[in-house]
């Protein structure tokens, strides 16, 4: 069994288990899914990111050396949405190292100021965003208007975790 042929199976959960526990505590074994899933070809990626993920939720530990390569692949032109996407929900759960602060505060924004950009990518913007600017206070206000502005056009999605996170904002102004 190694990884290639299980990506090349349907987008399951079943697989993505399967991978997980197949790759367990293996550098090596998951340094071949990421890989696959920094090459960035459409289908590759939809099923490695979606891999990827559930490695990070059942063993966070593999995943977190590794936080500064995924975030430099994001600055790379033209990311599939399985990258962005699945690169982004990772973000939301990890503690960011200082130095990259800067970095994926823009990224982020940039994701969440895009209407165009797929809901899920803004939604887990915002709490990335929300996560830095709980240790760089100063960016609340930038999170607050870029929110405020696309409130009103968003979708049932995004207005629902936006007023959440306004709401957020308000409670800690308030502290």
């Amino acid at each position: 069994m190694d990884i290639a042929t299980l990506i090349t199976r349907t987008t399951s959960k079943a697989t993505c288990i399967e991978i997980v526990n197949y790759i367990g505590d293996s550098e090596e074994r998951f340094m071949v899914l990421l890989d696959k899933f920094l090459k960035n070809e459409k289908q590759v990626s939809v099923r490695a990111g979606m891999a990827l993920s559930y490695c990070f939720d059942i063993n966070p530990k593999i995943v977190l050396p590794h936080i500064k390569t995924l975030v430099k692949n994001l600055q790379q032109p033209n990311r599939t949405d399985a990258v962005k996407r699945n690169t982004v929900r990772i973000l939301q759960d990890v503690d960011i190292p200082e130095a990259l602060l800067g970095e994926v505060a823009e990224i982020c924004f940039t994701y969440l100021d895009n209407p165009n950009e797929a809901v899920a990518i803004r939604a887990f913007s915002i709490q990335v965003l929300f996560n830095i600017c709980l240790k760089e206070p100063e960016l609340f206000t930038e999170l607050k208007i870029v929110l405020e502005t696309h409130l009103p056009h968003g979708t049932t999605g995004f207005k629902n975790r936006a007023k959440k996170y306004l709401k957020k904002i308000e409670i800690l102004k308030k502290a």
